[in-house]
């Protein structure tokens, strides 16, 4: 990740703490949702990783289900982690490393479950962001993990005008993502999706609901929501329900995989494979 893209999303995290327990409903949602998975893996993890740890509430759900296991909140917002922080005991307090999640300050193979909820969709580059948790994985660890996909706001992208249409953030189709995950080294990857409703009384209201979660990062432009254009709430009315309330599409996507020995691999246009030489090289010598 760029330092400017870095800083930026850290930056809106920071903005946007004090309000963002209330107002994220539907991220709480789906971490609560991701973690119910767990009882599905048999898995007794020594280390694991919260990535993307936001104000904690996974981490603490985490430390409740492993309660052997050491638990290590990472986020790139130190405000996010301070509140993370505050979850903790002086007997028992939270380890919190402000990181990217691309850039891991974890040792090669020593984590045994990397927990990651609504975070993927930040990256400009998944493909290195998926290595980089392989990197970390021990052989056999698990990557567990949701994010967003293409028709989260569908209503919003049809109805935004021609211009700021192409600010709104893209995000990766689930199997574009399960063709990441298995170019950078990990076994069976699962993916599925679920879609999500949330109702607004108002195009002001998801607005705010937007900022209050996010900082404008859905954008790309943070002020674009502060005076959305004329033509916005007028065109949103087609899509107003019976009962007068205004929908917003969230397409969630879930998917975990186990890391494997085996290495990153790309392949080009051509149909050709590269290895790179410095994970190589990694391998060698463990």
């Amino acid at each position: 990740m760029r330092d400017r893209e870095r800083a930026a999303i850290a930056l809106a995290f920071d903005q946007v703490v004090d309000d963002y327990e209330v107002a994220a409903v539907l991220d709480r949602e789906v971490g609560v949702r991701l973690l119910e998975r767990l009882e599905l893996m048999r898995l007794q993890p020594e280390l694991v990783l919260d990535v993307g740890a936001g104000t904690g509430a996974s981490t603490i759900a985490l430390r409740g289900h492993y309660r052997k296991a050491r638990v290590v909140a990472v986020d790139l917002s130190s405000r996010m982690l301070e509140r993370t922080r505050t979850r903790g005991s002086w007997r028992r307090p939270i380890p919190a490393v402000l990181a990217d999640a691309g850039q891991l300050p974890v040792p090669d193979d020593s984590v045994d479950l990397l927990f990651s909820s609504a975070t993927l969709q930040w990256s400009d580059d998944l493909p290195r962001l998926l290595d980089e948790f392989h990197r970390v994985l021990r052989p056999g660890g698990l990557l567990l993990f949701s994010t967003l996909g293409p028709d989260t706001l569908r209503e919003l992208r049809a109805c935004w005008h021609e211009g700021a249409a192409r600010s709104l953030r893209s995000f990766t189709d689930m199997h574009d993502i399960g063709d990441a995950m298995v170019g950078a080294g990990f076994a069976d990857p699962v993916m599925d999706m679920e879609l999500f409703t949330l109702t607004y009384g108002s195009i002001g209201d998801l607005l705010a609901d937007l900022w209050a979660t996010s900082g404008g990062l859905l954008y790309g432009q943070g002020a674009v929501l502060l005076e959305p254009w004329p033509g916005l709430s007028e065109h949103y009315q087609a899509y107003r329900q019976r009962d007068g309330r205004l929908p917003a599409t969230w397409e969630v996507l879930y998917g975990h995989a186990w890391a494997s020995d085996r290495l990153p691999q790309r392949r080009d246009p051509t149909g050709a494979v590269s290895v790179s030489l410095d994970d190589f090289r990694r391998r060698v010598k463990g």
